[in-house]
């Protein structure tokens, strides 16, 4: 029997109540990203984990990313957006579950990488959500509300993890009942949210469509490698941040780099708030401009052992981020032809994914080898390498039109 084909509905006016439930399933999502960032130190010690085994727990994320995307990545265009959204707050859910009965390793390996699912399958959808819901003389204000709400989930992790695990009972364990009740909250939101694809039904298909048209590749490579970059800083400080923090700089309290770790997050957000009419490909030049900067500091601040070098560098990056991500997933809406949207976006968002593990996984090889500031310097250097390379490469297309 033929099915239907299902149709987005152009929001005529802003459904503004349901475009804020679907930015809450993007905040408290990557809300749960971050949420492990000032534990690591804690499992660490218990597991006895080197500098490797906390990368790899951290990249285990990326897998679950990588996984929903080639599965269900377009999902939400054939079932619907809410149906899709409230799905991956439920694997949200079950990944704090996982985490709050944690009993060794693998629990939290496998919490991780379910956690990573959650965002993978669920961001997209509602970034979509929120695009829809929007009149279409406003779609750079969906973006930077998608963007934004990604930051402040991002925001929120670190710190109520940090502040729990501090001055809380189960140090390891209340952050994600807390998680729990939240999701719960968002999830009804959600549920009554207005939905965007409507009519009939289609056969669900879970055939990956990745793809970067020939007729676009070129103007393809700046906006990817500057994802890449973008994400290895955010997986920097999400990942590591708590071992600088704790190792080279002697801060022990949990809520203190829980909210140092957020900070770049923080600046992220205020950045996208304060450049949302600044243009996607002047906010993403001015993202690799800063990025040298930023991680520059970053290794300085690590070489030198001083905290308001560290902060400097949290606040640089955050900028850069923020006008980096924010710019070059507007480009990438921009050149990608309307009937292979999907791929293209796809295909910028495995360089996401892929930049928020390898060079994290790097980091920690060299740390195990060669243990001190030799690791964040040679981030350092690949980053500034990446933004400087893609900053020349956008600015010749930007004069040659």
């Amino acid at each position: 029997m033929a099915h239907a084909r299902p149709s987005i509905a152009a929001a005529p006016a802003m459904d503004t109540a349901s475009a804020l439930a679907a930015a809450a399933a993007i905040g408290v999502l990557f809300m749960g990203s971050t949420l492990l960032t000032p534990l690591y130190g804690l499992w660490q010690k218990a597991y006895g984990f080197s500098p490797l085994t906390l990368t790899l727990l951290y990249a285990s994320y990326v897998v679950g990313n990588l996984s929903a995307l080639l599965l269900v990545g377009r999902l939400s265009d054939q079932v619907g957006r809410r149906r899709v959204v409230l799905a991956a707050l439920a694997a949200a859910g079950a990944s704090a579950v996982l985490f709050l009965l944690e009993a060794g390793p693998a629990w939290l390996f496998a919490a991780r990488a379910l956690s990573g699912f959650a965002v993978g399958a669920g961001s997209g959808a509602a970034a979509a959500w929120i695009a829809e819901l929007t009149p279409e003389g406003r779609r750079a204000d969906a973006a930077a509300t998608a963007t934004g709400a990604n930051f402040i989930g991002l925001v929120l992790g670190p710190v109520l993890a940090g502040v729990l695990a501090q001055y809380g009972p189960w140090p390891t364990r209340l952050s994600f009942a807390a998680y729990l009740a939240l999701l719960a909250l968002v999830a009804w939101a959600v549920a009554s949210a207005t939905e965007t694809v409507t009519g009939g039904r289609q056969a669900v298909s879970l055939k990956p469509r990745i793809g970067v048209p020939a007729e676009i590749r070129a103007r393809f490579f700046a906006p990817a490698v500057t994802v890449f970059a973008t994400m290895a800083v955010i997986g920097f400080y999400a990942a590591l941040g708590h071992s600088i923090l704790r190792v080279r700089l002697q801060v022990s309290n949990l809520a203190l780099s829980g909210a140092i770790v957020a900070s770049l997050f923080a600046a992220a957000a205020v950045v996208i708030a304060l450049a949302r009419r600044l243009g996607s490909r002047r906010s993403m030049l001015w993202g690799l401009g800063l990025m040298p900067l930023a991680v520059g500091l970053l290794a300085a601040a690590d070489a030198w052992r001083r905290l308001p070098l560290l902060l400097l560098a949290a606040l640089a990056g955050g900028a850069a981020c923020g006008l980096g991500y924010r710019g070059s997933l507007q480009v990438i809406n921009l050149i990608a032809p309307e009937d292979r949207r999907a791929e293209v976006t796809s295909s910028y968002l495995v360089a996401a994914f892929l930049g928020n593990a390898l060079p994290i996984i790097g980091v920690g090889v060299i740390s195990t080898l060669a243990p001190g500031p030799s690791a964040s310097l040679a981030f350092a250097v690949l980053v500034a390498v990446m933004a400087l390379a893609a900053l020349t490469v956008g600015l010749r297309q930007g004069r040659d039109g």
